[in-house]
């Protein structure tokens, strides 16, 4: 059987992160693992709340910033290597910290975590209904893994 190989490769245009290179790696590896992918190539870019609101306008016809942005290169079989970017804005990521009651640190994980099960190839609904679709699920339950 052949090792997997994930590739993960990390870019920030904010100051500081709330989380560490290195638990965001494991993050995409564990979420990727979860659903079985033993090859992929991921990159994940920390941008401000000005290039989230332009991407989230130019790609999805949304205004205004949003927390996670994902694009997945589409796998077309269980086997076939996960290839995506993900996009995370910390700014918003830290308004919804505050709404949970949790750390920015753990926010950005579920969105880390979100990302990568939508490269992988899950989707959710939009609206309310997400936090209780199969997806939504799938994520708490790496997280709970996780931390």
């Amino acid at each position: 059987m052949k090792p997997s190989r994930v590739v993960v490769e990390i870019s920030s245009t904010v100051r500081r992160l709330a989380i560490s290179h290195r638990r965001i790696q494991d993050l995409v590896e564990l979420t990727l693992r979860h659903e079985k992918v033993r090859d992929a190539m991921v990159s994940i870019a920390f941008v401000g709340r000005t290039t989230m609101s332009r991407m989230n306008r130019d790609y999805l016809g949304h205004d205004g910033p949003t927390d996670v942005i994902s694009f997945g290169m589409g796998r077309n079989a269980r086997g076939t290597p996960a290839i995506g970017d993900i996009y995370i804005c910390p700014d918003v990521a830290r308004q919804g910290a505050r709404l949970a009651g949790v750390s920015l640190s753990n926010e950005l994980a579920r969105r880390v975590v979100h990302g990568a099960l939508h490269v992988a190839g899950l989707e959710h609904p939009d609206g309310v209904t997400r936090m209780q679709s199969a997806m939504w699920k799938k994520q708490e339950r790496i997280l709970a893994r996780r931390d």
